[in-house]
């Protein structure tokens, strides 16, 4: 077993080496793909097996999107897939006899650790723009942009570093025990193994996700917590119409409303309810 430190070159195509990992990666490819092909190829309103088994096996990957992020997992179910069936592939590769995991190799976990970094921009371009995705990294302020910068290069370095760790460890432990102890007792270890591919794969694309939702939502946080310059410029203005609307309210409530003039008509009255009194004392003027 070589070590994972050295890649020893099986041909070269043109000044590029191709090792046993590169090959190994490039059979995967092509198992995934037409795999993908011919399952998909065939999909009826009704189905059948296998398309109820791949159709549970893309529900139970928007259900883990969608509890793990809390985001609508359309945008993301091709890539998050992809990574992790790509990854358990490469884990479980290691179960066939003379064959080392491409994911045992540093030249491919730094790879998968590139496309995850690569993803992670472009995801927080299309989803908060080229403006929010470079503004989340001065949030909560601008002396913070040296260190978002920092944390976005040393997560992905920490998913290589893992990933490599691990199944190194594991291809490893194999090799040791089956060199001395002989082929039946490392089984239980290649149980294990396996299950520890299945884990590491989970890990890697779970991550991944978090990753690529966090730098969305803050991209989108910073893009909506920063109105342009007419939007408050015409928030002012309509706070002081609205003041100037008030006060007219108040000064038209202040005034007396003042019923317009018009002439009273007079009701003539009869000769006869004149009073008495008027009668005497012209009576008196004429005896005088």
């Amino acid at each position: 077993m070589n070590s994972p430190l050295t890649s020893e070159a099986l041909f070269h195509l043109g000044p590029m080496p191709i090792t046993a990992a590169i090959i190994t990666t490039w059979v995967i490819m092509a198992v995934l793909v037409a795999g993908a092909w011919g399952m998909t190829r065939r999909l009826t309103l009704i189905p059948d097996r296998r398309q109820a088994a791949l159709e549970l096996l893309v529900s139970t990957l928007d259900v883990q999107i969608r509890e793990t992020s809390g985001v609508e997992p359309t945008p993301y179910r091709s890539f998050i897939g992809t990574l992790f069936l790509f990854i358990l592939v490469a884990n479980l590769s290691s179960l066939l006899p003379g064959v080392e995991p491409p994911t045992a190799q540093m030249e491919t976990d730094a790879a998968l650790a590139l496309l995850v970094f690569v993803s992670i921009i472009w995801f927080g371009i299309r989803g908060a723009g080229v403006k929010g995705y470079l503004q989340s990294f001065a949030a909560p302020n601008v002396v913070m942009i040296p260190l978002n910068i920092l944390e976005s290069l040393t997560r992905t370095f920490s998913m290589f570093v893992r990933l490599f760790g691990n199944v190194m460890s594991g291809v490893f432990v194999i090799g040791i025990v089956a060199s001395l102890a002989g082929l039946l007792v490392p089984i239980p270890l290649m149980a294990l193994d396996l299950l520890t591919g299945l884990v590491q794969a989970y890990i890697f694309a779970i991550l991944a996700l978090v990753f690529i939702a966090s730098t969305v939502e803050e991209g989108r946080a910073s893009f909506n917590s920063e109105p342009d310059s007419d939007s408050r410029t015409s928030a002012r203005d309509g706070d002081g119409d609205g003041d100037g609307d008030r006060e007219k309210d108040k000064d038209s409530a202040h005034k007396t409303v003042v019923p317009p003039l018009t002439p009273q008509p007079v009701t003539p009255q009869p000769l006869g309810s004149q009073q008495p009194t008027s009668r005497t004392s012209t009576s008196q003027q004429e005896n005088s």
